[in-house]
């Protein structure tokens, strides 16, 4: 699918584009394209005579591949953008981006909630892009943005995971439930973090290049101080998780101590009756309760005063609690 936006009054205006010629006769500063087919990948390549990079292309990490100016000049971006929804586990997708002909060409093969949006307020912002740079910088911006609002949601989901774990009968059940949960935060938080270190780099190859006029280049900055500020908010919520966790796996042995602490006394408790069994189990001749009438019931009420005695001693310990 292809998503052209062109530059009216100062407003991102998107085109439907159909055929070849819904492109040949516009003049865009954006071109988006969500898994594209062979046939609009010639589309782009004949009209504008840029190449596509395949997918295997697009999700090569390698330094040298994600950040490099070609022979002819355009230059080659990737970078990760997250995607975080109820209907599935958070994910990032890896988007290429191509500058050239004054034009930025960008193509992934999911859609993206963060570009979605950036349409969206620059049809409701004019003025706030003059050139196909500015979008580039305003698409890294909302993934800050984004990012940020889905560290907000990991804090509020914590804090509910918090309330399950302090709360004053805790199961297994519940530690169970309390462990999914916060794996699933710990493995959102660090793929935010490892976008907002993706889009570190971006823009600071883009600063390097002086690329960037000097109204973008201070943009820029904005964005580095912002990814900045979220660097410290994913420390502070994985030291919450790792507490969270701990306090977790400890209310799960103290559970297990308990169960192990019941076997134990239980254990004690039956050795004296285990011991009279024995003794008048042992095959001596001269064995004076044998000959007596009330000899058995003897032998049976002392091995239950003997296993009763136990336990009324531990309870008054506090070692049954």
């Amino acid at each position: 699918m292809i998503n052209v936006f062109v530059l009216h009054n100062g407003r991102l205006s998107q085109i439907n584009v159909e055929n070849r010629e819904d492109l040949e006769n516009t003049l865009p500063i954006w071109v988006d394209l969500t898994d594209p087919n062979e046939e609009e990948r010639e589309w782009v390549k004949s009209i504008y005579g840029v190449t596509l990079p395949g997918e295997d292309e697009v999700k090569d990490i390698e330094a040298s591949a994600r950040y490099y100016e070609a022979d002819n000049g355009d230059l080659h971006l990737r970078t990760d953008f997250l995607i975080d929804d109820d209907d599935e586990p958070a994910r990032t997708v890896t988007v290429a981006f191509i500058l050239a002909r004054d034009i930025l060409f960008s193509v992934h093969t999911l859609d993206l909630p963060v570009f979605r949006l950036v349409g969206m307020r620059a049809r409701s912002r004019p003025g706030s892009i003059n050139d196909y740079k500015d979008v580039l910088l305003d698409l890294y911006a909302t993934d800050a943005e984004y990012s940020a609002d889905a560290l907000e949601g990991i804090y509020q989901n914590l804090e509910e995971v918090s309330r399950a774990v302090l709360q004053k009968n805790f199961s297994d059940q519940d530690a169970a439930a309390a462990l999914n949960a916060i794996a699933q935060e710990e493995d959102l938080n660090g793929r935010i973090r490892r976008n907002m270190m993706d889009t570190r780099r971006a823009v600071s190859f883009l600063m390097r290049g002086r690329l960037l006029n000097a109204d973008q280049f201070e943009e820029a900055r904005q964005i580095l101080r912002d990814i900045e500020s979220l660097d410290g908010h994913t420390s502070f919520l994985f030291d919450k998780i790792n507490f969270l966790m701990d306090a977790t796996v400890g209310f799960i042995n103290i559970n297990q101590n308990k169960i192990i602490k019941i076997f134990s006394v239980a254990s004690v408790a039956f050795l004296p009756p285990t011991l009279i069994a024995s003794i008048y189990g042992m095959n001596f001749k001269i064995l004076p309760e044998l000959q007596w009438d009330w000899g058995y019931p003897f032998a049976l009420v002392l091995m239950l005063a003997s296993a009763i005695a136990p336990f009324l001693y531990f309870r008054r310990r506090g070692w049954l609690k």
